[in-house]
């Protein structure tokens, strides 16, 4: 397996990605994926683990940062610009179709949280995209609005919709606007303001389990009204008849957004449960992956040939 340094254009800005290519005697052109990272994540993380698995199981992949992420251009830095994550999918997509080692009528694509909601949004509008996967599937816009169990108070919405508006007031009138910090200090702060699932992301992104120097800490106030407006599965009855698998941890609190994905679905659909993971187990435990990456494999080998 071989990884290299690439990059492609979206909508302007230039993308950093990387490109994983098996090491096997079977010849060119084969079928491939875009891989998409959770959000904060960058290509080094997540994105980067499921892509390089996916390659030694014969699949060309594609990791990326996302635009005003890692090491993509865009400004301002850490902005979470929804319309922006599905058209870099999209880019992906054109891009991975100029490679000779791609097979263009054979290419799928991989979302991871965040990434997941965007890739089906991506794929509903994309019949490039001959299938479509996601693990632990999050769609961001709801996860701000309702919080990752979906009981959040709308309360706490409103508020960072009253920090947004403020903070481009500020702009306006070349003050600083500041940023939305996403992590709080310690484990403990986490968890108090999100439960098990708030400490298993500061455990992932701030500890050296998983953390990295450009995975975003913090995201643009922008950020915050453009998820208010924007619905991820919206484009999930558009799908069909292509093909959709969700994997999801039995223990996940997000797993109601899959949910909701699956019931949207019109085409062929699977929710795949990862028995004893819970949303963050599946970024990085293997004894948890490696179920999810046979998973995956089955799916993609049927629905774009291996």
């Amino acid at each position: 397996m071989a990884r290299t340094r690439v990059s492609f254009n979206s909508a302007g800005i230039e993308i950093a990605a990387h490109l994983y290519l098996p090491d096997t005697a079977e010849q060119d052109p084969r079928p491939a994926l875009v891989v998409g990272h959770p959000g904060t994540g960058v290509k080094e993380q997540t994105s980067g683990t499921y892509a390089q698995l996916m390659a030694q199981r014969g699949f060309v992949a594609l990791a990326f940062d996302a635009a005003h992420q890692g090491e993509s251009g865009g400004l301002p830095r850490g902005l979470e610009d929804p319309a922006q994550r599905v058209e870099d999918f999209k880019a992906a997509v054109s891009f991975l179709t100029t490679r000779e080692e791609v097979a263009v009528d054979r290419i799928g694509l991989l979302g991871i949280c965040a990434s997941g909601g965007y890739s089906l949004a991506a794929t509903g509008g994309d019949h490039r995209v001959r299938a479509v996967a996601t693990v632990c599937t999050a769609d961001p816009s709801r996860q701000f609005r309702l919080g990752a169990d979906g009981t959040q108070d709308p309360a706490v919405f409103q508020a960072l919709l009253d920090a947004a508006a403020q903070a481009r007031t500020t702009a306006a009138r070349g003050g600083d606007p500041g940023t939305m910090t996403m992590f709080p200090d310690a484990a403990e702060q986490a968890g108090a303001v999100g439960g098990r699932h708030g400490i298993e992301g500061f455990e992932y992104y701030c500890t050296p389990r998983g953390e990295h120097e450009r995975s975003a800490k913090s995201l643009a106030w922008q950020s915050i009204d453009k998820l208010a407006s924007y619905d991820a599965f919206f484009a999930v009855p558009l799908i069909g008849p292509r093909p959709l698998l969700q994997v999801i941890g039995e223990r996940a609190v997000t797993a109601w957004m899959a949910v909701e994905a699956h019931q949207r679905a019109t085409g062929p659909k699977e929710l795949h449960w990862i028995k004893g993971a819970s949303h963050v187990d599946l970024y990085d435990k293997r004894e948890y992956i490696d179920p999810a990456v046979d998973k995956l494999t089955d799916f993609f080998t049927t629905h774009l040939g291996g």
